[in-house]
């Protein structure tokens, strides 16, 4: 389980939203009896599968992380950095070895700049991305839910907002959690 955070839905209904464990006990409890359950990350959308066999105790079990011991022995520690080749001109290479620091130093200043540049249009495209996700899953055969895709990504939230107005409360609240971050700014509705 690699999900920080998670909500299950029965049907049109959310069971259960947070932490992995505790979602698998609402889906455990609705498995048992029956129903469909659909659970998704929080963060992406994509599906999340509990491995329900057996009592809860044994399924929240399964959910315990379980790391490798790592023995330490002499030597460098482990920091983390991965060597890998790079091909540059020429003249990258004699502009990246003038600067202050060496070609690793100014590669890993370069890189964390363009990061900081693209941090927002890549919120927003993550966010379109998990909130259609979600709504091809739960809300494909819902009224609208053309109008609201084109909405998405379009960037209108007022219309994608009445788009999903007749969908069941809990799929629409979920949606507009999803979306939330592709309006500009990430700050959703008034914008």
């Amino acid at each position: 389980m690699t999900t920080a955070a998670c909500t299950a839905f029965a049907g049109d209904r959310m069971i259960a939203s947070g932490a992995p464990s505790v979602v698998a006990a609402a889906v455990k409890a609705a498995h048992d009896a029956g129903e469909a359950v659909l659970v998704f990350d929080d963060v992406d959308a994509r599906p999340v599968e509990f491995d329900l066999r057996g009592d809860l105790e044994t399924v929240l079990g399964r959910l315990a992380p379980t790391e490798p011991v790592e023995r330490r022995g002499p030597g460098r520690p482990k920091l983390g950095v991965t060597a890998r080749e790079v091909t540059l001109l020429p003249r990258h290479w004699e502009w990246l070895a003038a600067q202050p620091g060496g070609a690793s130093v100014a590669l890993r200043k370069l890189v964390e700049s363009a990061l900081r540049e693209a941090e927002g249009p890549d919120r927003v495209r993550r966010s379109r991305e998990a909130a259609y996700r979600f709504m091809t899953a739960m809300a494909g055969d819902q009224p609208g839910y053309e109008e609201a895709t084109r909405m998405l990504f379009a960037g209108d939230w007022a219309a994608f907002d009445a788009a999903i107005e007749a969908w069941p409360a809990d799929v629409a609240d979920y949606a507009r959690r999803l979306a939330e971050g592709s309006w500009r700014n990430g700050q959703g509705r008034g914008v």
